[in-house]
């Protein structure tokens, strides 16, 4: 199957994007795994790349939602990002981690490893994983490379946990990062959580 399930809509908050992200499966040209941790931004949210308003950098965060942002941190990573709510809007959610289960080995040799548990464990480790690029930028989910596959039975609420956001300097007590709750392939443990 090549296509965004039909009932995954992304034309609603990131927050609520992000939520149900968990349990997704994304691959990218074959090669990926079930989505257990994400983070949500708005463009009314001080951390978010289009809280200034559209740049160069962060245009197709204003794009139509069910697109890629991919963008590059610090430099050195790529970072994997679903456009959310209406177009001109810019939110976005950040997957943050995957439970690697399709194209292991082929994830193993881009990332020099073999551990499963930091495989795609943060941002930068899954996109060099998946082998994503700035290349992705702006390119369909529903379309390949991409593919995004609903679970067989959809993430509990009760196994959804939420925290703060990883790598901020502002807005940082907004608890818009969600995880699997007992994931061990989680980029860091959440403390405190909230439901």
């Amino acid at each position: 199957m090549n296509t965004v399930p039909v009932n995954f809509d992304f034309s609603v908050s990131s927050v609520e994007v992000a939520r149900r992200l968990i349990g997704v499966t994304v691959l990218v040209n074959g090669v990926g795994g079930r989505i257990v941790e994400t983070e949500a931004y708005d463009r009314e949210d001080p951390a978010s790349h289009s809280f200034a308003g559209p740049t160069s950098r962060n245009i197709t965060m204003f794009g139509a939602c069910g697109h890629a942002y991919v963008y590059r941190s610090y430099g050195i990573h790529w970072c994997l990002n679903f456009v959310c709510r209406e177009e001109g809007h810019g939110a976005g959610v950040l997957i943050r981690a995957l439970e690697p289960n399709t194209g292991i080995e082929l994830m193993q040799k881009r990332r020099g490893m073999e551990t499963l548990r930091l495989l795609c464990a943060g941002p930068g480790r899954l996109c060099q994983a998946l082998g994503v690029t700035r290349e992705h930028d702006g390119m369909r989910l529903n379309t390949a490379p991409f593919e995004l596959l609903l679970p067989d039975q959809p993430v509990a609420e009760a196994d959804i946990v939420a925290g703060a956001r990883i790598g901020i300097s502002k807005a940082v007590d907004i608890p818009w990062r969600f995880g699997l709750a007992g994931s061990r392939f989680l980029s860091r443990p959440f403390g405190r959580s909230h439901k």
